[in-house]
């Protein structure tokens, strides 16, 4: 007695056990199953929707089999193909079949279609966590009212929460199709709040309507709307932090440049490129002889670039600049020679054609802020670096002996050549300092853009506008010019687009500068006019 009762609590607590997990013991036969092999559309679509209404492992088995155009139907049982094998789907048991008796199923769009909504489905009574994501959200793409049971039950046990609210926005989307006023209610409010600009399709029809549910959608709608729109004004905003880190990479050593000698560089651009061909490089190498550590290629390219822009730089002060000192209109020229020069070498040493960059896969992916704002991880990793080559930039400036003799020579020249200051020495420096910074923006940039041979004459010109906007020589107004400039035209772009963006900023900058000649922050020194 004892043991039949042990026995009989085993098998109540196992069928209690599938119930429970949400799947239930085979309540179909082969015989069921055999007008998925029939040429009828209708019995298809039937047998397809009992196996979800039937939420067995079996079932689970003959869509996944379905999908995979693996299963077959033989004299002898329904099969699963696995390999060599062939598989009964209702015994789980390998039988002998020959190819000859294998028959097909023919399934068209709709029923293909069809068939992975099904499978997406039972798959959300699954205990791993990334199948129960990858079904909600491919059920979100195309949201049917059958599925609706069964998003309920995973609505009352899911505990993931990050999971969660996308399975509250699939009933809602599923909901919506339903009869029930209540339950329709429910959902317009959680479609609105989740703020996704996709939904408000499935809302537009309900405007239609009388009564509750219009002015639900009409409030959804409108909630949608203004998160998009914070959405848009915000991803803006990200652009312009990051078109303005670049160009504070690239303004930081012109400003430096420009306010110690007076020189105007034309091919300052040009160290960008220096820069961005160095990453380049040194991934290829990476790729050749240290493959396994392709993802700190990034990491060595920082050095690299900065020393080889820095050493061309010392190049082109040597050679160039030092006899052009104090003729601003020649050394405008000369440079701009030399930026042509600098392209044309590019294009013979790598080609005419960009290069490829790719991102170390710790930069790749990117963060959801908003259903319409994505920021990369690439990004926000430039902007923080533009930060840290700003930090140092002032160490170096501020706490160092040759920062100390830079700003010496920027505010009175004379004075610190009488004090012993070797003033060519210090250009020489700067300059090689200045480029090696507009290198590593070129490192920067080879991350979100093209490298190519004309790279830096994108950035020259806006470059320059940073510099006077900011203050010649100034750090901090360097600063706020890069990232006020980034902003304001990321911002415009979308009203006006970006060529009138620039113009529009061009006359802002002309008409500041009347009125405030010395920038956003005036160098200070004895020999400042």
């Amino acid at each position: 007695m004892f043991f039949r009762r042990t026995l009989l609590v085993l098998i109540t607590a196992l069928i209690a056990s599938c119930l429970f997990s949400g799947i239930a013991l085979a309540k179909f036969s082969a015989e069921q199953l055999k007008p998925l092999f029939t040429d009828d559309y209708d019995s298809k679509v039937k047998v397809i929707q009992s196996l979800v209404e039937d939420n067995s492992i079996e079932g689970l088995k003959v869509l996944k089999g379905l999908s995979e155009e693996t299963l077959f139907s033989t004299p002898k049982a329904i099969v699963i193909q696995k390999g060599s094998q062939y598989i009964d789907v209702l015994s789980d048991q390998a039988i002998d079949v020959k190819p000859e008796e294998l028959t097909g199923v023919v399934l068209n769009n709709q029923l293909r279609a069809k068939v992975d909504n099904s499978l997406m489905s039972l798959q959300l009574g699954s205990s791993d966590l990334q199948v129960r994501t990858k079904a909600v959200e491919g059920l979100s793409k195309d949201p049917e009212l059958d599925n609706l049971p069964l998003v309920e039950r995973l609505l009352e046990t899911e505990k993931d929460p990050s999971l969660k609210p996308k399975v509250e926005k699939l009933w809602a989307m599923m909901a919506l199709q339903a009869d029930d006023v209540k339950n329709k209610l429910k959902a317009i409010n959680i479609l609105g709040e989740s703020g996704d600009p996709q939904v408000a399709a499935l809302l537009a029809p309900l405007l239609q309507q009388d009564g509750e549910v219009k002015i639900a959608a009409e409030n959804a709608l409108s909630k949608i709307k203004k998160k998009q729109f914070l959405g848009e004004f915000l991803g803006n905003v990200i652009a312009g932090f990051s078109y303005g880190s670049i160009l504070l990479l690239c303004a930081l050593g012109l400003a430096i440049i420009y306010g110690l000698i007076g020189v105007i560089n034309m091919a300052h651009g040009e160290f960008l490129m220096v820069g961005a061909y160095a990453t380049f490089v040194v991934q290829s190498l990476f790729r050749q002889y240290l493959p396994s550590y392709l993802d700190w290629y990034l990491v060595m390219s920082i050095p690299v670039a900065f020393l080889a822009a820095a050493i061309l730089g010392v190049l082109l002060e040597r050679t160039v600049i030092q006899f052009l000192y104090g003729r601003p209109l020649e050394t405008l020229l000369a440079t701009f020679g030399v930026s042509l020069l600098m392209i044309q070498g590019t294009r013979t040493i790598f080609g005419a054609q960009n290069v490829e960059v790719a991102n170390p896969s710790w930069m790749s992916g990117a963060l959801q802020v908003l259903p319409n704002l994505v920021v990369p991880y690439n990004r926000m990793i430039i902007f923080a670096f533009a930060v840290m080559v700003v930090i140092a930039t002032w160490l170096v400036l501020n706490k160092t002996r040759l920062g100390l003799f830079v700003r010496a020579v920027t505010q009175n020249r004379n004075m610190a050549a009488c004090l012993g200051v070797k003033t060519k020495k210090v250009d020489m420096y700067a300059f090689a300092f200045g480029a090696g910074i507009a290198g590593l923006g070129g490192v920067a940039l080879s991350q979100i853009g093209n490298v190519g041979p004309d790279l830096g004459q994108s950035y020259i010109i806006d470059s320059f506008m940073v510099v006077v906007l900011g203050g010649v020589g100034q750090l901090a107004g360097t600063v706020w010019g890069a990232f006020g400039l980034g902003i304001a035209s990321k911002l415009m772009e979308p009203f006006i687009g970006a060529v009138l963006a620039k113009i529009a900023i061009l006359i802002f900058i002309i008409i500041f500068i009347q009125r405030r000649p010395q920038g956003l922050f005036a160098l200070k020194g004895r020999s400042v006019e």
